[in-house]
């Protein structure tokens, strides 16, 4: 009998784990315990200490999953021995000593002309939803904007330890290549470093959302990899 992997999503900032909706059902069809961890977005440790507790309530192995911010919360908590694999979503991977934003300062795009920092956290403006989530249908993007959570306004600071789960677990990259919030080509260039499977898909910054079936065939590969391999 093949073993059958949990699937845990880490999402990004201006979401929460709803913004794996679309996904999340065809994996439990396949047959696999499946949970969205729900963070702060406060800071890099609590989040990371957020995924780990979810890591608790599911049973192993565990392919981690995360997009955009959530890359960082998965680089980090998947060095834990219940995890087996890892699979990024047009992310950001910091290696030790790195953030997310001086990844993000290598390779800027528009996005973060349409933030506004108030009350310590930064809002995306209605402006901002088109660099975000571009390829949604307009009553889509209403909605993404409407239910947008803002994270704390320095957390892209947080530097990365020296957890760095990429160096030895084995890694999915999804490259969404009409990306305009990170950069196509910093996804390109993380995905090479760390010597992961690449996947790129004509998608804004949310493929999970607006093309979720490519979503699931990466994980689906990914589980396929780890059983044989």
């Amino acid at each position: 009998m093949s073993i059958k992997h949990s699937i845990v999503f880490c999402h990004g900032v201006w979401a929460d784990g709803s913004c794996f909706n679309a996904v999340v059902p065809a994996l439990q069809a396949d047959g696999h315990e499946v949970m969205s961890v729900q963070y702060g977005l406060d800071t890099l440790a609590d989040d990371v200490a957020a995924v780990k507790r979810t890591l608790e309530r599911v049973n192993g192995p565990v392919i981690l999953v995360g997009h955009s911010y959530g890359g960082a919360t998965v680089t980090a908590a998947g060095v834990d021995n219940r995890v087996v694999g890892l699979v990024y979503i047009a992310a950001v991977t910091p290696d030790t000593g790195e953030s997310v934003q001086s990844l993000l300062d290598q390779y800027p795009t528009e996005v973060f002309s349409h933030i506004q920092v108030a009350d310590g956290r930064a809002w995306m403006l209605p402006g901002g939803v088109v660099h975000f989530a571009g390829d949604l249908s307009e009553d889509e993007q209403k909605v993404v904007w409407a239910t947008h959570y803002p994270p704390a306004a320095d957390l892209f600071e947080h530097e990365m330890g020296d957890d760095v789960a990429w160096k030895t677990k084995p890694s999915w990259f999804i490259v969404a290549k009409k990306d305009r919030t990170v950069h196509p080509d910093l996804e390109r260039f993380l995905a090479k470093r760390m010597g992961a499977t690449i996947v790129e898909v004509d998608s804004s910054h949310v493929p999970m959302v607006s093309q979720p079936d490519v979503v699931v065939d990466v994980i689906r590969s990914a589980v396929a990899n780890l059983q044989t391999g």
